[in-house]
This record gives C-alpha cells, sequence and structure tokens, in this order.
C-alpha cells in the first residue's frame, strides 16, 4: 500500500527504520501539485505487488530534507527512487548526487514550463559524470513505475 506524506512530517520522522515489510521504492516529488501526476508510479507498484512511499520535498526550498532523506534511503531498505520535478526539475539530480541508489528522473509539465517541458527534461537527462539519473518521457510517472520493476527483478 501506497504511503502519503507531505513536507509537515518532521525529518525525525521521516527517516525512522522501516518496518519489516517497509518500502522499497520511494516516489518523490517538488510539490503537492505533482500528486496526481507522480501517483500513476505508485498504481503500477501497488498493482505489482512492490511496497512504495511517497513524499513531497522540495530540493529548492528544503534541500536538506531531499539529502537527508536520499542519503538514508538504502539504511530503510529502499532500493530505487523515483523523483519527478518541473522546470529545473532539480531533484532528481540532487536525489542522485546523495545515494548510490537508482535514480529514474520523471519530467513534469507545468503551465509555467518552457517549450511545453523542455527545461524540465533537458535538466533531468543533462546530469554531470557520476551522477547518474535514467529518464522517461514528460509526465510519464506510469513508466517510471514500470522500470522501478524491471531494476527490481533484474
Amino acid at each position: 500500500m501506497t504511503n502519503v506524506d507531505t513536507q509537515t512530517q518532521t525529518a525525525e520522522q521521516q527517516l525512522a527504520q522501516p518496518q519489516e515489510n517497509g518500502p522499497l521504492v520511494g516516489i518523490i516529488m517538488g510539490s503537492q501539485s505533482d500528486m496526481d501526476t507522480m501517483a500513476a508510479a505508485a498504481k503500477v507498484l501497488e498493482d505489482a505487488g512492490v511496497r512504495s512511499e511517497i513524499r513531497v520535498m522540495s530540493a529548492h526550498r528544503d534541500p536538506a530534507t531531499v539529502a537527508d532523506y536520499c542519503k538514508n534511503a538504502r539504511m530503510r531498505g529502499l532500493k530505487i527512487i523515483i523523483a519527478g520535478a518541473g522546470l529545473s526539475a532539480a531533484l532528481p539530480g540532487v536525489a542522485a548526487a546523495h545515494t548510490d541508489l537508482p535514480v529514474i528522473g520523471v519530467p513534469l509539465s507545468s503551465r509555467l514550463s518552457a517549450a511545453g517541458g523542455l527545461d524540465a527534461l533537458l535538466s533531468v537527462v543533462q546530469m554531470p559524470p557520476g551522477v547518474p539519473v535514467a529518464a522517461v518521457g514528460l509526465d510519464n510517472a506510469k513508466n517510471a513505475g514500470h522500470l522501478a520493476l524491471r531494476i527490481l527483478r533484474a
């Protein structure tokens, strides 16, 4: 089952040790407004019987929370992080900079996006060497869920 939380949780609550049947995939996004799109990844995982958690955290507004979440993801039992972000789309790259787990970036469009979301797409795929982020299509969180399943089953 998917666990939905927001930034209102304390860092201590977010970083608590996992229960025995804790989530394997962390789904993060920079804004609550991205929830409807990113929930598609959680649905794919849930349908396959894979536990996930959803968190809202901003690489720009609260970078320490993002760093703590990603640095402690493996310790908490996560195997993959799916990160959705629009505009400058910094969240996937910031996540990848703070973990050695696979990170799947979901570029998100918005009414403020340049060229229909091209800004977000380029921000996700143009990572520097040593900071890998896999990318799926614009607003295609469903494919991020499918890619996470393939990685878990590899």
